[in-house]
Parts: structure tokens; sequence; C-alpha cells
């Protein structure tokens, strides 16, 4: 059993750190992409729902210009750095304190420092975007409790610029989207290029149909060289077709590209074209037919972007052979968790069975979790303490 973190956990792990009351507690969700990988960062379509995992803030200011942000499973271990050598951090807190910086560059107002702590259900390492969690839940607080005059749209991007400009990893916009603007019970249609998004629909309690995310236990790294050279062939692709973005190319562009760089953009050219494929369905009330989508899509990703991992691949084998509809790795790729959509009678049998194939192949054991849509990044449900 994973352990959820709730609200007055955080606040007791505030109020014992810091010695006072946090001014408010923000939540952001982590979450999983249905279908359009690597499409964001070129400024595609993809179709991400939120889960019920989350990242929660608590958060209040200061009278001077430090910033400490804390875990609180560690709180007596905080990072502590000022406003101006934000941009310097390092390590899992340079996702809180690069959104801190972003969002000033961003026009937020004031002076005052933070103290901030944070505790989160979102598996780290597992392609369900805790890093993204952890951004949003800050942004949140952050522009709330300022009383930024700052669109979820902007906050978003903030998240994304910490982990480009500071963290150094680059990720496109869709993590960040996902988590402060996904609604319960559906997926977003976001243009990577705009930023329009539309609701979608899941309807998969209606069929009785259930999504599970495997975490394959192999970890990844979106700051390391694998994520960045496919980003760089991306780029490299478009320009020498002479469009903006892979968003813009057709299938028959792309035949006049060679080698990996015709292999990378076929990705994403066919992957764009499921994103749509399966919004048809969804919006046609028919989810059990997105199965063979999402299959594809694990094909796509495995031999022409080349970010599956043997381990990825054994979970969407083994799940597919045992009443699965659709499985494929979500994330960046090269470790992570397996997205498989399951009738719910299924669920528990397919969870077995990618157990004890990871068993038989030498991988990690996975850890199986069925997730369920939810809502956006939100503030608490929580009053601070009347002051003694």
């Amino acid at each position: 059993m994973d352990a959820r973190l709730t609200t007055p956990d955080v606040v007791r792990a505030f109020r014992e750190a810091v010695g006072r009351e946090p001014e408010g507690v923000f939540a952001a969700p982590g979450r999983v992409n249905l279908i359009g990988e690597h499409t964001d960062h070129n400024e595609g379509h993809v179709l991400p729902f939120a889960i019920d995992r989350h990242c929660r803030v608590a958060a209040a200011r200061r009278s001077d210009d430090t910033v400490t942000v804390r875990s609180a499973q560690a709180p007596d271990a905080p990072v502590t750095t000022t406003l101006d050598a934000l941009p310097r951090a390092r390590g899992w807190s340079a996702y809180a304190l690069g959104t801190l910086w972003a969002l000033r560059e961003a026009g937020l107002p004031g002076e005052d420092g933070w103290d901030l702590v944070v505790a989160g259900d979102v598996p780290l390492g597992s392609g369900l975007s805790s890093s993204a969690a952890l951004e949003c839940a800050v942004a949140l607080a952050v522009a709330e409790l300022t009383g930024a005059d700052l669109d979820r749209p902007t906050l978003a991007r903030a998240g994304r610029r910490a982990e480009n400009d500071v963290v150094g990893a680059p990720v496109g916009i869709m993590d960040q989207a996902a988590s402060l603007l996904c609604r319960d019970g559906a997926a977003l249609l976001l243009d990577c290029r705009t930023l329009e998004g539309e609701d979608v629909a899941l309807g998969l309690d209606e069929v009785g149909l259930v999504t599970l995310v495997v975490d394959t236990r192999v970890r990844h790294d979106l700051a390391d060289g694998g994520y960045a050279d496919r980003r760089a062939a991306c780029v490299a692709a478009a320009a020498a077709l002479g469009v903006p973005a892979l968003r813009d190319a057709t299938p028959a562009m792309v035949e006049r590209l060679d080698g990996d760089l015709q292999k990378r953009a076929r990705h994403v050219v066919t992957e764009q074209a499921r994103v749509h494929r399966v919004v048809e369905l969804l919006r046609a009330g028919r989810p059990a037919e997105v199965g063979p989508e999402l299959t594809a899509s694990h094909a796509s990703l495995r031999d022409d972007f080349g970010v599956s991992v043997p381990a990825l691949d054994a979970v969407v084998e083994a799940a597919l052979e045992h009443g699965a509809l659709g499985a494929r790795l979500v994330g960046g790729g090269f470790g992570g968790s397996v997205l498989v959509l399951a009738p719910a009678s299924a669920a528990a049998g397919i969870g077995e069975v990618v157990v004890r194939r990871a068993a038989d192949d030498g991988h990690p054991e996975p850890v199986v979790r069925e997730v369920h849509p939810a809502a956006g990044a939100r503030r608490e449900p929580w009053t601070p303490a009347p002051r003694q």
C-alpha cells in the first residue's frame, strides 16, 4: 500500500518545522497521458488526465528575502536560499524554487520570502509527473497568497520554465497544463502551441473499464541525455522539412527524411493522428475501442522513437495477453510506467501476471496502481488556526 498523505499531515509538518501556521495548503495532481507522447514539445496535441495522486504544499510568506523549502518526510533538512539565488537551485528543491523564480520573472508582485513544506503521493520517477505536481502546487500557492493576477496557463508556463531553465530538463508544457487545467472525469485535449484546451469525457466507469498504471520501478531522469537527444532530433527534422514544428509535417513529408530523423518524425506525425482518433472514439461513447490506439502508440514509441526498455515492453506484452484492451508506456520513456486500459473484471489478474512476468525476466518487481481521473490543482479546504 502507498502512503497517502493528507492535508492535516502537511499542516502538521509545517507547524512543527516552521513554528507557525501556514497561510494556506494547495494540492496539484500527477497525470497520465492517455495518448500523445512526445507530441507536446513538437507543439502538437496531447490528451492527458489528472489522477487521484497529489503533491501538497503548505505555504506562508516571510518578512525577509529568505526562501526555505522542506519535504514533510524530512522536515529537519530544509533547503534555504534567497530570492536572488533562486535560479541557482539544484536537486529536488529546484522544481519548487525554480517555479518561484519563473513566477517572479512573469511579474509576481512583492519581495517577500517564503516557507514551503511539501508532501506528495505521486510516485517519483514513475512517469506520472511528480515534478509537475510539485511545480503546480507551488505556483498556485504563491499566486493565490500574493493575489497575483496570473491565470492558470501562465502558472503552467512558469512550471515548464522551471524545468527547462533551472532543472535543465527540456520538457514540453503538457504535464503542468494537465495538473492545473484538467476536470474531474475528463481528459484534456490540449493544443501545445496555443495552450487552448477542450474537456473530453472519458466515460470509463459507464462501460466497466479501468486504467491501471504499472510502475516498472526502472527509474529515469528527464534531465539526462536520452530525452534531450530525442527532442533535438525533432527540432532537426522540422528544420529539414522547413516547418515550424513537427505538428505541421505530413506523412508524405516525413518520407523525405532518412535514418533516425525519419523515425523520430514518423512517431510524432502518427502519434498526432492517434490523438485525434482517440478523441473521436471518446466523443462517440466508444472508449473500449481506444485500446488498439494505445498499443499502436507503444509500438511507435518503441520502434520509431526509441524510448522503451525491456521492462516496459514486458508489461505491455503480458497485459495484452491477459485481457487488456490496450497498453503503452507513459511519460518520457527509458523507464517509468505503463498505462493499461482493461475491463474492471480483468484488472486483478493483469496485475498478478505483470508481476510474475517481471520476476521471470529478472526485472524489478513492478507496482500496480488503479488510477482515476481527477480535477486539477486546487486550494485545500483548510483554515489556519487563529493567532493567539
